[in-house]
C-alpha cells in the first residue's frame, strides 16, 4: 500500500509539471490529436521533470500491482488528484473550497477503507484470449484518439481523457499479466501501445479542452475497467466478509477524486493565483 500511495504522489506532482508544459507549448494547427505536441512539450523543462516523476511513479506502481489487487492500486492512482490539489494549494497558492478540502478527506477515507478490506493480489495469469483482447483495446485507444480529436471542444476533452484512462488501464492489467521477457507475448505490445497512446491522448486533452472534463474521463477509464478485470479474470479478492467495505472504499475514493478533477492542471503563467480556477482552454496556450 505504501508503494501505491507513493506512486500516487509521484503522478500527482508530475501532472502539475506536465500540464504547465503542455499549455506553454505552441498549440499547432488542426483540431485532431496533435502528435507533434509531445515533442514540443519536451522542450519544456517542466515536462522533462514530470516524466522523471512519472518514471519513478511507474516503478512504484509495478511493485504495488505485484502485491495488491488492481482495484486498490487503481483507486490509489486516482487519488493522485488529491495530491495535486494539496500541492496547488501550498505551492501555487490556489485556494481550495470547503467542498474540495472535504473531497481530499473523502479520498483519504476511501483509501483507508480499501487498505482495511483488500486481500492479496489474485494469482490468475489470464487466458490467451484476455492477452489478445488487451492488445486490441490498446489499438482501440489509438482509434478513439483519431475519432475524438475531430469532435467539438467539450466532447473532445471527455473522449480523449476517457481514451487516455483506457490506455493507462491497459498498462495496469498488462503489468499483472507479464511473466518474464517474452516478446511473442501480445501483452508486451499492449503495454507499449496502450501506454504511449495514453500519454499522447492525455497531453492533447490537457491542451485542447476543459481539464476538469478530461481528467474526470481519465480517472473513470483507468479505475473501473481494470478493477473488473482483476476481480473477474485474475482472482483479486477482499478479506473474508469485507467485500462490501472494499466496494464502498473504491466508490468513495473515486468519487472524491472526480470532485477534484479540476486539479489535473495548474493555472497558466498569465493567470492570477488564489481562488482562480485551474480549468482553461487551449486557445490560451502560447
Amino acid at each position: 500500500m505504501i508503494c501505491a500511495l507513493a506512486s500516487a504522489f509521484c503522478f500527482g506532482a508530475a501532472s502539475v509539471l506536465q500540464a504547465m508544459a503542455a499549455r506553454a507549448a505552441e498549440p499547432g494547427t488542426g483540431g485532431g490529436v496533435d502528435v507533434a505536441l509531445m515533442w514540443r512539450a519536451l522542450r519544456q523543462w517542466r515536462y522533462i521533470a514530470g516524466l522523471g516523476m512519472d518514471t519513478l511513479g511507474f516503478g512504484l506502481q509495478i511493485v504495488a500491482l505485484r502485491t495488491l489487487p488492481i482495484y486498490v492500486v487503481g483507486a490509489a492512482l486516482a487519488a493522485s488528484l488529491a495530491v495535486t490539489a494539496v500541492i496547488a494549494s501550498r505551492l501555487l497558492h490556489v485556494r481550495l473550497s470547503r467542498v474540495e478540502w472535504t473531497a481530499v478527506a473523502v479520498v483519504c477515507a476511501g483509501l483507508a477503507m480499501l487498505a482495511l478490506a483488500a486481500g492479496r493480489e489474485g494469482h490468475g495469469d489470464g487466458s490467451e484470449a484476455l492477452r489478445w483482447a488487451l492488445l486490441g483495446v490498446s489499438f482501440g485507444v489509438l482509434l478513439l484518439g483519431v475519432v475524438g480529436g475531430r469532435l467539438p471542444d467539450k466532447p473532445r476533452a471527455l473522449v480523449l481523457g476517457l481514451g487516455a484512462g483506457f490506455g493507462f488501464g491497459v498498462v495496469e492489467v498488462a503489468v499483472r499479466l507479464i511473466d518474464g521477457i517474452d516478446f511473442a507475448d501480445p501483452v508486451w505490445y499492449a503495454l507499449l501501445v496502450g501506454g504511449g497512446a495514453a500519454f499522447l491522448l492525455l497531453t492533447s486533452a490537457l491542451q485542447r479542452g476543459a481539464v476538469t472534463t478530461a481528467t474526470a474521463g481519465a480517472v473513470l477509464g483507468e479505475t473501473i475497467g481494470p478493477a473488473v478485470v482483476g476481480v473477474v479474470w485474475l482472482g483479486d479478492s477482499t478479506r473474508e466478509g469485507l467485500g462490501w467495505l472494499a466496494v464502498l472504499g473504491f466508490v468513495v475514493a473515486v468519487a472524491g477524486s472526480l470532485t477534484l478533477a479540476r486539479f489535473g492542471e495548474p493555472p497558466a503563467p498569465d493567470e492570477p493565483s488564489g481562488p482562480a480556477r485551474l480549468e482553461g482552454r487551449a486557445s490560451r496556450a502560447s
